[in-house]
């Protein structure tokens, strides 16, 4: 058992948090409580056992003041989202007591598989050679032909299931109820739209984990989507959608959920599916479909009265990859896969840019279970250090300056696609 103060302590983490305290009389948001506090959405980006810089880069935006009304995530950072959407009111400092759960997370205990699949697992690890690496593979092709994955991924569920317990959050219905637990005095700066009122969804939290439906080809938001694959919904754990979200391709078994609801046509048709309804489906990581979902709280109509912050980690594609070998082009096609749309986003709103911070994650690898403590405490400094950097340059003032500009060419836009469709219905006017 590691005590927190192994991680917050650290001499990195205490200057980072000193640094990002000295920002904290900077506008970074314009929705602010009597406490002083300024709410953001988050999105953060999946990356196996990378998650644990996540925590700090979070841990340092709370001690600035920041807190979280929409947060979302897929992979890695929905387990930390719905981690600080459970742990406290939107209000409150959760960071102590989600790093208090990272000290004491028994991530090697998530490779839960039987012997053969430990033993490859390793072996594929410590990068052995290509005939051990064969052996061990042969060894578990029982296991991906019966499971389609290596590790169950039980012991990562029942985890995440005791730690949301603990914050008093059994079902969606629990959680649905902490994220609306707003204060009172949550409003707009003043002079901010007119002084009008705040609308019920800009004082409703909101949580948005990113998980991907293989049966149907569907990108899903949990809970938002939850009605389509349970007939009880607000009763599900909201564990369960974390254990979706994280089923990395043959190295978890899929997330599998049976008994399907069969009234829900009109509900799949606006989800973009329009085929029979599935009796069962399969679950695996979202990030085969978008690793990093910016766009959740995406509003191009309007400035919006809160950013959305986003939190990237691992490498960014500065340098061209090189492949060589069968497994590094296997990697680099997923990679390319779980990219793509999330940097066409990107490349399309490109004011996202000033939103989005990178957490260099050095050499560590996002699929070492194993880690030893020292490198688990080198993630979260260098998460805490990444958040005090982009905390230091984050202008929200210039920001919303280039959102005016968007929302008008936006508006602009469709007002002369309707002119255009008018004159085009009315011939002779």
């Amino acid at each position: 058992m590691i005590n927190p103060t192994y991680f917050t302590e650290e001499a990195r983490v205490v200057a980072a948090v000193a640094a990002a305290r000295r920002c904290a009389d900077r506008q970074y948001s314009d929705l602010i409580d009597d406490e002083g506090h300024q709410y953001v959405d988050l999105v953060m980006e999946g990356g196996g056992v990378l998650g644990i810089a996540l925590v700090g880069y979070t841990y340092v935006l709370e001690k600035a003041g920041i807190r979280f009304l929409g947060i979302g995530g897929t992979s890695a950072g929905s387990i930390n989202a719905v981690m600080l959407a459970a742990l406290g009111k939107p209000a409150d400092e959760k960071c102590d007591e989600l790093v208090r759960k990272l000290a004491n997370m028994p991530i090697a205990s998530f490779i839960d598989g039987d012997s053969d699949a430990r033993n490859f697992t390793d072996a594929a690890l410590k990068k052995a050679g290509m005939a051990k690496l064969l052996w061990k593979a042969l060894q578990v092709m029982d296991n991906l032909d019966d499971d389609l994955g290596l590790h169950p991924g039980d012991e990562f569920l029942k985890w995440l299931t005791e730690a949301l317990e603990s914050a008093g959050v059994r079902t969606t219905r629990d959680l649905q109820k902490r994220l609306a637990d707003v204060p009172a005095s949550l409003r707009a700066r003043s002079g901010i739209r007119g002084g009008a009122a705040l609308s019920a969804e800009d004082r409703q939290g909101r949580l948005a984990m990113v998980a991907a439906d293989v049966t149907t080809e569907t990108k899903v938001e949990f809970p938002r989507m939850a009605h389509l694959y349970w007939d009880s919904p607000d009763d599900i754990n909201p564990a369960c959608y974390a254990r979706a979200s994280m089923s990395i391709p043959f190295f978890f078994h899929p997330y599998r959920v049976s008994g399907c609801p069969q009234n829900t046509q009109a509900q799949w048709r606006n989800a973009g599916y329009c085929g029979a309804l599935p009796q069962e489906v399969l679950f695996m990581d979202g990030g085969i479909m978008s690793n990093f979902p910016i766009n959740l709280f995406h509003e191009p109509y309007r400035v919006p009265l809160a950013p959305t912050f986003g939190v990237k980690i691992g490498a960014d594609r500065m340098v061209p990859t090189r492949i060589e070998k069968p497994a590094q082009l296997l990697s680099a096609i997923f990679d390319a896969a779980r990219h793509t749309l999330d940097e066409d986003f990107i490349a399309q709103n490109p004011d996202y840019r000033q939103l989005v911070e990178m957490i260099d994650t050095a050499d560590h690898n996002w699929l070492d279970f194993t880690m030893k403590d020292v490198d688990k405490q080198d993630l979260f400094a260098r998460g805490a250090q990444a958040a005090a950097r982009f905390l230091d340059k984050f202008d929200w003032t210039d920001y919303k300056k280039t959102r005016e500009g968007i929302a008008a060419a936006f508006r602009m836009s469709d007002h002369a696609k309707a002119r255009a469709g008018h004159a085009a219905a009315v011939p002779g006017e």
